[in-house]
Formats: structure tokens, C-alpha cells, sequence
């Protein structure tokens, strides 16, 4: 079954830490990627651009709207995320509880759908 792990985190949020703690960050995120990647559960993933770089569309009664930036008015923004194809969600849990951005910021585990609806 297919799981996205979605990565909120505040805007700036990673420049704002102390250099040698992005470093060591960066250090952890390549470790957990190398191994999803080995075990063969990840599926694809990215890191996500400013959201001052995004448009939000909205069609409401036929009119559409378009406004920049992200659709949430939310201190926290969607900044990247990865795919995982794992056998059920206690298993996309666990490996969202070993990426360090759970440490800082937010992870939803969510279910990804196919082109019918159902859950992959």
C-alpha cells in the first residue's frame, strides 16, 4: 500500500537553525533516504519551492479565482514529502517518526488513492 508522508514546516524555518545543525540534518535526511531507497519502500518524493513561488485556483459558482501563495493561511506550509510502499500504516508511521523534520516540525501520513478511489 502506497503512503505519502507529508512535511509541513514553518517558512525559513530550516535556515533559521545554527549551520551546524542544518549540516547534521541534511546528514540525517540522506541516511533515511539511502536506506528507504535500499529496502525498495521508497517510491519518490521532493522537496517543495517557497510558497511565495505558488498559486492557489479556486473556481466557486463558475468564477475562478486565482491568489498567490499557499492555499492555508497557516504559520506552517507543505515543504516536501515522500512516497513509501509499505504493507500499512503503522509501518509509513514508524518511518515518518525517523525523519528528522518530525523532530522540528509536522508529518501527516496519508493514503494515496488511484485513479478509481481506492486506497493503494
Amino acid at each position: 500500500m502506497k503512503y505519502v508522508l507529508l512535511i509541513y514546516s514553518s517558512p525559513n524555518a530550516f535556515q533559521a537553525l545554527p549551520e551546524e545543525e542544518r549540516r547534521a540534518l541534511m546528514t540525517e535526511f540522506e541516511a533515511l533516504n539511502k536506506e528507504l531507497e535500499e529496502s525498495g519502500v521508497y517510491v519518490g518524493g521532493e522537496g517543495l519551492a517557497d510558497p511565495v513561488n505558488s498559486k492557489t485556483v479556486r473556481v466557486r459558482g463558475g468564477v475562478p479565482a486565482i491568489t498567490d501563495g499557499p492555499f492555508a493561511e497557516a504559520k506552517e506550509q507543505l515543504a516536501g514529502y515522500y512516497i513509501v510502499d509499505v504493507e500499512n500504516i503503522e509501518r509509513a508511521t514508524e518511518i515518518a517518526l525517523r525523519d528528522p523534520a518530525a523532530r522540528l516540525w509536522a508529518i501527516e501520513v496519508r493514503p494515496v488513492m488511484d485513479e478509481s478511489g481506492l486506497e493503494m
